[in-house]
């Protein structure tokens, strides 16, 4: 890896932290965390692990659903973004669609899994 792709990785990967605690500060208030499992610059694509008191929220599902909506539209490098809990994800660890892993995949109400982009779902109470 070149200097230049890691220097674009280390800011892109501060941009997407620093959206994190920005827009969710709720998150570490309620013990929990949010941190970056994987990201792929070149495919447009990040995984969020929630974890403390974020496993097993009963609010979790839309704190995902609202960070899956949010970061793409104000980080336009991500294009895709996966998010677990840990507790209710699928082996793939997207909860946004179908899993093959077993586990549970919320659904919303407008929702679709052509992601068209036009309804952004629910949003989280904060």
């Amino acid at each position: 890896m070149s200097t230049d792709t890691a220097d674009a990785d280390n800011e892109l990967r501060e941009r997407i932290t620093n959206f994190l605690r920005r827009n969710f500060p709720q998150i570490q208030m309620h013990g929990g965390s949010a941190a970056i499992a994987h990201l792929d610059r070149e495919k447009g694509e990040v995984t969020v692990q929630l974890g403390g008191a974020c496993s097993g929220c009963g609010i979790s599902p839309m704190t995902i659903q609202a960070i899956k909506s949010r970061m793409v539209k104000e980080i336009p490098e991500i294009e895709t973004v996966h998010a677990d809990t840990g507790a209710e994800a699928g082996a793939d660890g997207d909860l946004g669609g179908t899993s093959s892993g077993g586990g549970m995949s919320p659904s919303f109400p407008g929702e679709t899994t052509d992601d068209d982009g036009d309804d952004e779902g629910p949003q989280a109470p904060f």
